[in-house]
Parts: C-alpha cells; sequence; structure tokens
C-alpha cells in the first residue's frame, strides 16, 4: 500500500466556542499538489496547522506519514525532529514566522537546526536568496521590509531546507505582480515530483498551474474534492460555498441583471474548456 502524506479519519477541531473542523475524513497522497479552497471561517487555516501538528484534533486520528500526530508523541525529541524534517509551513501572515536580526540570519536559522555544515548553509542560504531575487535583503532586518519582501522571505526561510511536504497559507497574498508569477512558476514547477505541496489559496486563478487536486471545506466539512477543472467548472458547488458571487446591474430601463463573478481573471476570446467531470460532493448533487 502506497504511504499516504496525511491520512484524516474523523478528524474535529473546537475553539473554545465554536467547531472550525467536523468529522473531516480525507486522504492526501505523497507528491500530491492539493489546492484547498474554502470562504473566509472554512477551516482552511486550522486544518493547516493541525496537519502541520501545531493544533491537534480535538477527536478523531490524524496520520502524516504513517505516523500518528498527537501530543504526547511529540514529547520524543526524536519524532519531533523528524516530523519537523519533512514538514514545512509557511503562515500567511509573515510576521508570526519572521523573529531573526537579519533576513541571512533567518534563511540559517532552519539549516543550523538540522546541524548542516556551516560552509554548506551558507551556501544554501546564498543560493536561496538568489532563487528568491532577495539577495539585496541579506543584511537587512525582516521587521523593516515591505509585506511583499516578508512573505518572499518566509516561503525561502522554509523551502531552503527542502521538506518533503510543504503547507502555504496564501502564499501570493500581498505580493507584487512579479513576486506572485514567481511563486506560482515556483509551485508549477513541481508538478510530477515527490514534494508533496497542499496551498490554501482565495486565488481561483491559480489554481489549475498549482495543483493537481483541489479540496474544497465549508464550516469545517469537506464539501467536495476533485481535479481543479472539476471543481472550478461547478459553478453552484462554487457559489453555495461562496467562492464566488454574483454581481447586480441596474440598467437605466430598471432591468436589473445578475451575473457570477468567478474571482478569476478572463482570458479573452477562448474556446470554454470541455464538461467537466463532476467533483466528488458530499451533496450529492
Amino acid at each position: 500500500m502506497t504511504e499516504s502524506a496525511f491520512s484524516l479519519h474523523d478528524v474535529s477541531y473546537r475553539y473554545r466556542d465554536s467547531t472550525a473542523i467536523d468529522r473531516l475524513t480525507l486522504d492526501i497522497g505523497i507528491g500530491e499538489r492539493i489546492a484547498l479552497l474554502g470562504a473566509n471561517g472554512s477551516g482552511k487555516s486550522t486544518l493547516l496547522r493541525l496537519l502541520d501538528a501545531l493544533y491537534f484534533p480535538t477527536s478523531g486520528t490524524l496520520c502524516a506519514l504513517g505516523e500518528t500526530l498527537t501530543e504526547a508523541a511529540f514529547q520524543d525529541p526524536r519524532f519531533a525532529s523528524r516530523f519537523r524534517r519533512r514538514v514545512g509551513y509557511v503562515f500567511q501572515d509573515a510576521d508570526v514566522q519572521l523573529f531573526s536580526p537579519t533576513v541571512f540570519d533567518e534563511l540559517a536559522f532552519g539549516p543550523l537546526q538540522l546541524e548542516w555544515p556551516r560552509d554548506m548553509i551558507r551556501a544554501k542560504v546564498g543560493e536561496m536568496l538568489e532563487a528568491m531575487a532577495i539577495s539585496h535583503l541579506a543584511r537587512r532586518p525582516p521587521h523593516r521590509l515591505s509585506g511583499g519582501e516578508k512573505k518572499r522571505v518566509a516561503l525561502a526561510s522554509v523551502l531552503i531546507t527542502e521538506p518533503d511536504i510543504l503547507l502555504l497559507d496564501e502564499p501570493t497574498t500581498g505580493l507584487d505582480p512579479q513576486s506572485q508569477s514567481q511563486v506560482i512558476d515556483l509551485l508549477a514547477s513541481w508538478r510530477g515530483g515527490h514534494r508533496t505541496v497542499i496551498t490554501a489559496t482565495h486565488d481561483l486563478d491559480i489554481v489549475e498551474d498549482i495543483a493537481d487536486g483541489c479540496i474544497v471545506l465549508e464550516t469545517g466539512h469537506l464539501a467536495a474534492q476533485g481535479t481543479p477543472r472539476a471543481v472550478l467548472g461547478d459553478l453552484a458547488l462554487l457559489q453555495r460555498t461562496r467562492l464566488i458571487h454574483s454581481h447586480r446591474h441596474t440598467h437605466a430601463d430598471g432591468t436589473v441583471h445578475r451575473h457570477l463573478h468567478l474571482h478569476r481573471h478572463e482570458h479573452g476570446a477562448e474556446a470554454p474548456p470541455p464538461e467537466p467531470v463532476p467533483p466528488k460532493s458530499v451533496y450529492g448533487k
């Protein structure tokens, strides 16, 4: 049997006064690129934190790479170190992630914890600074950077250790168009590779570039799971889960016209794609 990157069975997570993840069961294979979709409050960020073992399920079972994630398991330093070597998480808010005196130190922190040789660390930091187009920021303190610069540094600080699994929470938010394109190109380059990438995003326009599969959450439940084409082609699903909305226009004669807005860029007069295969949906529609 092929090992799963993550396997969740009946997983729930409750905050003090609300349920963020509710009896979620799903399986994510090694090497899959998954787009995690859902409106604000759907549970995307909470799910990513569960997958990164920052939170632990209130109930149910969550396994990563064949091992069950529990608070007790992380009391073993060997288990914790093994997991942290293999799983990397980029927060939506880069300020939560950045704390070192300089950008160079920020990128070097993870390799230092993994006890890489000093010469190797210097070389790898230099390569990553160049790859992410942030070499000019190397001696700058992270807290003095712009929002987009912070996001690139946060991403670089995780990528440098080459984790097997990468969890990304809105990685293109706050980036200028050129930086967005660089991040999208990077995610797209991992197609068919060994790295598992799970990206939470509101930007439907990038989904087909960065993912081979989609998971749609709605108030902590699994609303649907399928290919990008199938999910993005199901307008009823997207509207029901508040991933798209309708605009109203009142014309001079008083008539009201409504049309759906997909939060995506239009691509001119291209022919429409073939009718997609419907995604697996818990609604049974």
